[in-house]
C-alpha cells in the first residue's frame, strides 16, 4: 500500500510515525512539488491542487478535519469518481462543545460587562439575566453542531437548532430547510454558527441574516470565517443590535493588526483554537476506514461534492 500525505504548516514526522505504526508495511511518503507517483490513498489539509489534480487512480482522498472546503475549492479539477472522506469528529467535538459552552455561560452571566467594569475599577452588580429569555441557536447540525447541542442542553437554556434537512435531537427544537430560517433566527438571542463552507453558505452572516435576531443578540462563530461579513457585524454592534461577539475563525489568519475587530471591545477574539485536531485518534480513524475500504465494506465521512459536505 502506498500512502501519500500532506499536512500544510504542519510538522509531518509525527504523524508519519502514527501511520507506519498503523500501517508497518506501508510505504508512506510526505509530497512534494512534482511528485507524481502513484499512490493509493492521500491524506491531506489544505493540499495544492497540484497534488490532487490527475491522481485518478487513488482508491481515497482523506482530509484530516472536519470541513472540507479547502479540497473542494478545485470543483472540477479534482480527480472524478474519487471518493473525499472526512474526519466524523476524532475529539473536535467534544473541544467544540466546551468552547461554546463556555462562551454562552459568559455572556449568560454577564462576565463579559464584569470584565469591562473590572478593567476601569468597578464595582457593580448586574440584574441576571432569565434564563427563559437566553434562546441558543446552533447554525448547523452536522456531527459536531449536534453534539455543541447536546452539551448547551444540560444547562437548560431554550435550544433552537437548524439545519438543511431535519433532524432529531433531544431538548432541540429542531428546524429544516429555507423556509423555516427566519422563525429560527427570530427564536434565537445566542447565534452559534457551525455551518460547513459552501457557495450557498459564503457570507450568510451578513446584516439581513443578523438583523433578524432580537435586539441585543450574540454571534458566536467557530465554523468558518467567510461565513461572516465582517463589517456588518461591526454596524451592527455599534448600533447595538448585536451586544457582542467570539469569533474564532476569520476571512485571513492569522487577523491583521489592522482589523476593526481588535478596536471593538464587545468582539472576543481567540487564534482558530475552538477544536484542534486530535493526531492519535485521528489516524485510527482514518486507518479503520481504509482497512474497511480495502475489504470492500462501506465507510462513514464520503463527502456529497454537490453539497459541499
Amino acid at each position: 500500500m502506498k500512502i501519500l500525505f500532506y499536512y500544510r504548516d504542519k510538522d509531518p514526522a509525527p504523524w508519519l510515525m502514527a501511520l507506519q505504526a498503523e500501517f508497518p508495511d506501508a510505504h508512506i511518503r510526505v509530497w512534494t512539488a512534482g511528485d507524481n507517483d502513484p499512490a493509493d490513498y492521500a491524506l491531506v489539509w489544505g493540499p495544492p491542487l497540484a497534488m490532487l489534480q490527475h491522481r485518478s487512480a487513488l482508491k481515497a482522498v482523506f482530509n484530516m478535519g472536519a470541513g472540507v472546503d479547502a479540497i473542494l475549492q478545485f470543483g472540477d479539477e479534482l480527480p472524478q469518481g474519487v471518493p473525499i472522506v472526512r474526519l466524523d469528529d476524532a475529539g473536535m467535538g467534544v473541544q467544540m462543545a466546551e468552547y461554546v459552552t463556555h462562551a454562552v455561560l459568559r455572556y449568560f452571566r454577564r462576565l463579559d460587562e464584569y470584565e469591562s467594569q473590572a478593567r476601569s475599577g468597578q464595582w457593580q452588580p448586574l440584574i441576571p439575566h432569565e434564563r427563559k429569555d437566553f434562546s441558543v441557536g446552533i447554525l448547523g447540525l452536522g456531527v459536531l453542531g449536534s453534539q455543541v447541542a447536546l452539551a448547551l442542553a444540560r444547562h437548560d437554556f431554550p435550544l433552537y437548532g437548524w439545519s438543511r434537512t431535519l433532524k432529531d435531537l433531544p431538548g432541540v427544537h429542531c428546524y429544516a430547510g429555507q423556509d423555516s430560517l427566519d422563525e429560527f433566527l427570530r427564536n434565537t438571542r445566542v447565534l452559534v454558527c457551525l455551518l460547513p463552507l459552501t457557495a450557498d453558505t459564503i457570507n450568510v452572516l451578513n446584516r439581513d441574516m443578523l438583523e433578524k435576531l432580537p435586539p441585543s443578540a450574540y454571534l458566536i462563530n467557530i465554523a468558518r470565517g467567510a461565513h461572516l461579513v465582517d463589517e456588518d457585524l461591526v454596524s451592527l454592534i455599534q448600533n447595538g443590535h448585536i451586544a457582542g461577539a467570539t469569533l474564532d475563525v476569520f476571512r485571513q489568519e492569522p487577523l491583521a493588526p489592522t482589523h476593526p475587530f481588535w478596536q471593538e471591545p464587545r468582539i472576543t477574539i481567540t487564534p482558530h483554537i475552538s477544536a484542534a485536531t486530535e493526531r492519535a485518534k485521528s489516524v485510527r480513524q482514518i486507518a479503520e476506514k481504509i482497512r474497511r475500504l480495502e475489504r470492500g465494506e462501506l465507510i462513514a465521512g464520503l463527502v456529497d461534492r454537490t453539497v459541499g459536505y
